[in-house]
């Protein structure tokens, strides 16, 4: 990544997300797996930040961490100014419904419940009256473009549009954050850029922090800011200058008509 820059650090009032000195340590037995050591970071509000790494770097033992789904064997995770780091279960699920939206590579949805009721599905957890839950629901779903598939399941939506269903799902607590791992990694390169399209929409028009993990060199310059690992420690974390912009590279792309009508043709041949 040639064209990035050294992210500069320091406090501020702005900051989101802080880490101090967290390592995580898998014990197997005989056997001790260093998955994180002594990562610090910050993570300001209102950033777009992609988290890369190959297998085995950490990136995904952070992004548990930074979810609220483990915790660290030492150090301290700031979210919000508050330590969680030494949290409860208990704890920590109120958190995570509160402040932090989740996407992931397989979307997770329920195959037997519409795309309305698996929007719907965080708002239960957090005891939001039915009217108010489905008023939400119906929200998250328009902000994503899907507001005339809510009554769909699953099996009736196409890859993307599951994909869009799961960002919805993430947005209808109004949370601070959202993590998205590997969100598209089971996509066409078309539709991944639509889903970068909907996340760069995200942070910049509502300045929801948006934090997401990827081993695709290409989906990480859609971000702000790139944030690599090896070994489990920080191996660069750079500003990307040149970032991409989905809507511009959406306009250089062939239309989802135009793919249809080549993948027919290749059909025939």
């Amino acid at each position: 990544m040639k064209e990035l820059q050294t992210q500069s650090g320091g406090a501020g009032a702005g900051t989101l997300i802080r880490l101090d000195r967290v390592t995580k340590t898998y014990d197997l037995g005989e056997v001790q797996v260093h998955a994180l050591r002594g990562i610090s970071l910050e993570i300001q509000r209102g950033e777009f930040v992609a988290i890369m790494g190959a297998s085995g770097s950490g990136k995904s033992t952070l992004m548990n961490i930074l979810g609220c789904l483990d915790r660290p064997t030492s150090g301290r995770y700031f979210l919000d100014g508050v330590d969680v780091s030494g949290m409860s279960k208990e704890e920590l699920a109120r958190i995570r419904n509160r402040k932090l939206g989740f996407v992931f590579q397989h979307f997770n949805l329920l195959a037997r419940t519409s795309a309305l009721e698996n929007v719907e599905l965080p708002t239960v957890y957090a005891g939001v009256p039915p009217e108010e839950r489905t008023r939400r629901a119906r929200e998250a779903l328009e902000r994503v473009g899907l507001g005339e598939r809510a009554e769909h399941h699953p099996s009736q939506l196409s890859g993307g549009q599951q994909q869009r269903v799961a960002i919805a799902r993430a947005l209808v607590n109004n949370p601070q954050i959202v993590l998205a791992d590997e969100p598209t990694g089971n996509l066409d390169s078309r539709t991944s850029v639509e889903i970068m399209e909907i996340l760069q929409r995200l942070n910049e028009e509502q300045e929801l922090t948006v934090v997401i993990v990827t081993h695709e060199t290409d989906i990480a310059h859609y971000a702000k800011r790139a944030i690599e690992f090896r070994d489990g420690r920080v191996r660069r974390d750079q500003v990307i200058e040149k970032r991409l912009v989905a809507h511009e590279v959406l306009a250089s792309l062939p239309t989802r008509e135009e793919m249809d009508a080549e993948e027919e043709t290749e059909a025939k041949v």
